[in-house]
């Protein structure tokens, strides 16, 4: 393949940096505990939020490889630049390597964070390979992912990890999970995947219902305990009303067929868009 601007764009788009959005999680740890003016720990949440970058495109990259065949008779996914072969497969595997090692590379030095990528890595190639196929082990990775990078933010700089944040980030990402099954429901080529057939409608609707009153229940608690009083006040309560609006819309979204790329259609909604900048700027408030 000819280098050129149209190969460039199409090694951009293979390592998905839209995705990179879920590696906020990375942030929580350093927001909830407003630790941001300590300098030396803002440079090491960011060193792992470029860890996790890396290495969630490292992990595309690979699985985009190993699907290429069966991405190509995909209707939406024959697009991807593997598939379509807008790029082949040495430069992809080349670029994997480099993001791999600019992973190692920025977690160097911290052990707990390095495990953490490590696991990272190893959980979702299983996934890809293998794991996605076995109903709700699939989401407990997914949820799982998103859990590594609330730790890698926290434990990995040493910000101790609220326990009312940590559970309410596990059904949150539980929550996004079931959601995207459900919006993978409503595609036509979704009777044709095995793992669906362990997902009736039902039992998925329950399953959102469920780990959605979850998260709005620890949020709600978290919200209101002594330690989010002490370091917040009264804003984290006001900030529960928002949090519900987001996840009732995002339910609703995901009831219209949206969803199933929860990065790309956060960021396309503009009620869920103005919901995160409310919130943020509740939790702001007393800055301005």
């Amino acid at each position: 393949m000819p280098f050129s601007f149209s190969s460039l764009l199409a090694l951009v788009r293979l390592m998905r940096p839209h995705q990179w959005v879920k590696n906020v999680f990375v942030f929580a740890g350093l927001v909830f505990s407003q630790s941001w003016e300590v300098i030396p720990l803002d440079l090491a949440v960011l060193r792992a939020f470029a860890a996790f970058c890396c290495a969630s495109s490292v992990v595309y990259i690979l699985n985009d490889w190993h699907d290429r065949a069966s991405d190509a008779l995909h209707p939406v996914k024959r697009k991807r630049p593997l598939a379509s072969g807008a790029v082949t497969a040495l430069p992809a595997l080349l670029l994997a390597a480099v993001l791999l090692a600019a992973g190692i590379l920025l977690a160097a030095g911290n052990r707990t964070l390095l495990a953490l990528l490590a696991l990272y890595v190893a959980l979702n190639m299983a996934y890809s390979w293998r794991l996605k196929q076995v109903a709700v082990v699939d989401v407990a990775i997914i949820a799982a992912g998103f859990m590594l990078r609330l730790l890698a933010g926290t434990v990995a700089v040493g910000i101790p990890p609220s326990r009312w944040l940590l559970l309410t980030g596990i059904f949150m990402t539980l929550y996004l999970g079931f959601c995207k099954r459900k919006a993978e429901s409503f595609q036509e080529e979704a009777s044709q995947r095995a793992v669906m057939a362990g997902y009736p409608t039902a039992l998925l609707d329950t399953f959102i219902a469920t780990t959605m009153t979850a998260t709005l229940t620890t949020y709600s608690l978290f919200a209101t305990s002594p330690e989010a009083q002490l370091q917040h006040g009264e804003r984290l309560l006001y900030t529960v009303p928002v949090v519900v609006f987001g996840l009732l819309r995002y339910t609703y979204q995901v009831h219209r067929g949206h969803g199933e790329d929860v990065a790309r259609d956060l960021l396309r909604d503009g009620w869920l868009l103005g919901a995160g900048l409310l919130w943020l700027f509740i939790f702001l408030a007393h800055r301005f």
